[in-house]
C-alpha cells in the first residue's frame, strides 16, 4: 500500500511540474523585476518631476481640473480621475464614450497644487510593459489570464505532491543533507532542499497568483451584484440631464466615511459607475486598509449619498492578495526577502527540469524503491 501511495504521488508531482514548469519559469523571472515596479518606474523617469509651486498658489478645485483637462481633449468625456497616494497628483482619463475600452482611453496627470498637466507616463511600451504583459496575460487578454490562472493551479498540486514525496525520500538522510559523489545526485538533493525550504513562501505567492487571475470576472461579478443593488433606487429613472460638482461628490463621500480618503472617482456610464452616479472609491490610512476600497455612489446631479458599503469579503481577499504576491507590505527590505525566494524558486524549477531531462532513462519502479528506501540515489539516478 505504501509503494503504491508513492508511486502514484510520484507520478503526479511528475507529471504536473512537466506541464507547468516552462510556464512557472517565465512567470519566476517575469516577476523579479516586478517587485520592484515602483522602484524601477523612478529609476527609468516614469514619473516626470513636479515643478516649484510659487508660495501663495491656490490649488485648483477637482471641477477646475476636470474642465481643464475637457477643454485639451475635444471630442472626448471624461471617465474618471484618480488619485496618486504619493505625489499631490490626479490623472484624468478622457476616452471619446464614456463605456470606451481603455485602449482607445487618454491619461493626463494634473499637479493638484496648481493645476499644471504633467507629462504623462508610458503605458504600452518599454521593458515594464512588456514583463507585465507577459506575467500577468502573455499578451493574450482575458484568455491568457486564465491560462496562467490553470497553471498556478496545477503548480499547486505539484508543491503538495512534492512534499509527499519529500517526506521517505529524507527519513534517511539529515535534513540539509546534499551529497556530493556525482554532479546529478547533488543537483537532486539541492532540488529537493531548496523546494521543501520554500514552500510556504511558493503556496503563497501562487495561491494570491491565481486569485489575482480572476480580477475582471469578479469584477464583472461585482458590476452585477453588489453595485445593481446599491443602484436599486434609480432603476428606471430617467436619463441623467447635467453633471454636477465633482467637488461636492468627493465631499459628500468624505462625510459619509471620514476615516477615509478618496482614492478615485468613476464618471456615470463608466464601467465602475452607473448612469446616474458618481462611484467615489475611498480607502483606508494603514498599512492594510490602503489597499482596500470602499465604493460611494453619489447621485451625479444632486450629490447627494445615494449608498455606500464595504466591498464583499471575495473581493476585499483579492485585493489584499494583490500586494502580498509581490511582497509590498513591509517595504523595500520585504521585497529583497521576495526576490532572493524567487531566485530559489528559479533554481528549483530549472533543477527539477534538469534531472527530469536525465533520469528519463531510470525505470519507475527504480525511483520508487528510491523515495521509499531512500538508499539507493546514487544508483538509480
Amino acid at each position: 500500500m505504501k509503494r503504491q501511495r508513492i508511486r502514484l504521488w510520484y507520478l503526479v508531482h511528475k507529471w504536473t511540474s512537466l506541464v507547468c514548469t516552462l510556464v512557472l519559469l517565465m512567470l519566476c523571472v517575469t516577476g523579479l523585476p516586478l517587485i520592484f515596479h515602483d522602484e524601477l518606474e523612478d529609476i527609468l523617469g516614469h514619473h516626470a518631476p513636479l515643478g516649484e509651486v510659487s508660495p501663495g498658489t491656490r490649488a485648483p478645485s477637482f471641477d477646475a481640473i476636470i474642465a481643464k483637462v475637457a477643454a485639451s481633449r475635444p471630442g472626448e468625456v471624461v471617465q474618471y480621475i484618480g488619485f496618486d497616494a504619493d505625489r499631490p497628483v490626479a490623472t484624468v482619463t478622457t476616452a471619446p464614450r464614456a463605456d470606451s475600452p481603455f485602449e482607445d482611453a487618454h491619461v493626463q496627470p494634473v499637479d493638484l497644487r496648481n493645476g499644471a498637466f504633467v507629462p504623462p507616463p508610458p503605458l504600452d511600451e518599454g521593458f515594464l510593459y512588456i514583463v507585465h504583459e507577459l506575467h500577468v496575460e502573455l499578451f493574450a487578454g482575458l484568455p491568457g489570464t486564465l491560462f496562467l490562472g490553470a497553471m498556478g493551479l496545477i503548480f499547486v498540486a505539484s508543491i503538495v505532491s512534492g512534499v509527499v514525496v519529500y517526506a521517505p525520500f529524507m527519513r534517511s538522510l539529515d535534513f540539509g543533507t546534499i551529497r556530493r559523489r556525482r554532479r546529478r545526485i547533488k543537483w537532486l538533493d539541492t532540488h529537493n532542499l531548496l523546494g521543501i525550504s520554500i514552500t510556504a513562501w511558493l503556496l503563497v505567492v501562487t495561491v494570491t497568483g491565481v486569485f489575482n487571475t480572476l480580477d475582471r470576472p469578479l469584477a464583472n461579478q461585482w458590476r452585477g451584484g453588489q453595485l445593481a443593488d446599491m443602484m436599486a433606487p434609480y432603476r428606471g429613472a430617467p436619463p441623467l440631464q447635467k453633471l454636477g460638482s465633482v467637488d461636492a461628490a468627493v465631499a459628500t463621500a468624505r462625510q459619509a466615511s471620514p476615516d477615509m480618503t478618496p482614492q478615485s472617482v468613476f464618471f456615470p456610464g463608466t464601467f465602475f459607475s452607473t448612469p446616474h452616479h458618481y462611484n467615489v472609491f475611498m480607502t483606508g490610512s494603514t498599512p492594510v486598509t490602503a489597499r482596500l476600497i470602499k465604493p460611494s455612489l453619489i447621485d451625479a446631479e444632486t450629490a447627494a449619498l445615494t449608498d455606500t458599503r464595504d466591498m464583499p469579503l471575495h473581493i476585499r481577499a483579492l485585493f489584499l492578495s494583490r500586494p502580498l504576491h509581490f511582497g509590498d507590505y513591509g517595504g523595500l527590505a520585504l521585497k529583497f526577502v521576495w526576490a532572493l525566494l524567487d531566485i530559489v524558486a528559479i533554481v528549483v524549477l530549472g533543477s527539477g527540469l534538469y534531472l527530469w531531462l536525465g533520469r528519463r532513462g531510470a525505470s519507475l519502479e527504480r525511483r520508487i524503491d528510491e523515495l521509499v528506501t531512500g538508499g539507493s540515489a546514487e544508483k538509480t539516478v
